[in-house]
């Protein structure tokens, strides 16, 4: 009956002890920490994990601490700028705990605390800055908001990682003006666009009249050198046949030429030669023609008849008559 006694007491205290022991013990993950209360004190050396941790119950207490980065979400706020236009902007804050024991020691509710110090930053930001700043600066305005939340949330164990403008919503009033700056402006840029390239066109055709005129030009000067070389070339076999040419062929050359002008209806004749130059031309020509071969003067039985000479039993007066005409006019 002891045994029986006894053992039910040695059971009861291991089961116990295995109850309290499975009790203390805590899974720590790799992205959190556990703050280690000892009968309500701690310090930043009781900070324990990842793994697992032992924590005596009734005795010590353990607050998880989440390391991961967090983000809180700030609604729309209205703030007043330095030129005085409300003006609504809402944006994220990211933010993480570097500092367990400040994040649980040092502050009640961070996300709170976080949120609000956002809000009254916020403001005391926009506040310094003008309405066209506000709405063309959104880099700077986020840089200089995370430097002073950072700030801020140094002391409680944060660190803010990255502060965004999501929205800003300017007046009514605002963004009329600006929509009507904004058509003025693509109608400013569509006006230049279009001017320059009238010009360029303008410059183009200007440049493709000029490449044409000096083709045309060049063209012509072509055409007048080849006109001016044949020309030339026509001239020199004109010389030389010319140059060929004895006064015999140039007499009956003369002969057509005044049967032609006989033929003519014109009362007037301009010679450009001397006319007794031009007889005794044909006189010299006559005298070679009516020469026989013996030399007497006779050809094939007719005696040689020259120019304004009288034939046997015709008188002078007779011989003039029977000349025919030579009319000359200058």
């Amino acid at each position: 009956m002891d045994l029986v006694v006894i053992g039910a007491v040695v059971l009861f205290f291991v089961a116990v002890f295995l109850l309290l022991f499975f009790a203390a013990i805590r899974i720590v993950n790799q992205y959190e920490r556990l703050l280690v209360f000892t009968l309500g004190r701690t310090n930043p050396d009781e900070v324990k994990g990842p793994g697992w941790v032992l924590v005596v119950p009734i005795i010590q207490r353990g607050v998880r601490v989440d390391l991961r980065e967090q983000f809180i979400e700030v609604p729309s706020q209205t703030n007043i700028t330095r030129d005085n236009a409300p003006i609504s902007i809402d944006f994220l804050i990211y933010w993480r705990i570097v500092e367990p024991y400040k994040s649980v020691v040092e502050v009640q509710d961070f996300n709170g605390a976080l949120k609000n110090i956002a809000t009254t930053t916020l403001r005391a930001v926009i506040g310094d800055i003008l309405l066209d700043d506000v709405l063309s600066k959104r880099e700077q305005i986020n840089e200089v908001l995370r430097v002073k939340l950072d700030e801020v949330t140094g002391r409680w164990g944060g660190k803010v990682t990255t502060v965004e403008i999501r929205e800003i919503t300017p007046p009514r009033e605002v963004q009329d003006a600006m929509n009507r700056q904004l058509s003025a402006e693509r109608t400013r840029r569509a006006v230049i666009t279009e001017s320059e390239g009238n010009r360029q066109s303008s410059i183009n055709v200007a440049e493709g009249t000029k490449q044409a005129e000096i083709l045309r030009a060049e063209g012509d000067r072509q055409g007048s050198i080849l006109r001016a070389e044949g020309f030339s070339l026509a001239l020199e076999r004109i010389y030389q046949a010319a140059s060929q040419v004895d006064q015999k062929t140039m007499a009956l050359q003369y002969l057509e030429a005044f049967k032609a002008l006989g033929q003519s209806p014109s009362t007037k004749y301009i010679l450009p030669l001397e006319v007794t130059q031009l007889a005794d031309s044909f006189r010299g020509f006559l005298d070679s023609v009516n020469q026989g071969p013996d030399g007497d003067g006779s050809r094939s039985g007719t005696g040689s008849r020259t120019l304004g000479s009288a034939a046997p039993g015709q008188s002078a007066g007779e011989a003039g008559e029977a000349a025919p005409e030579t009319r000359t006019g200058f």
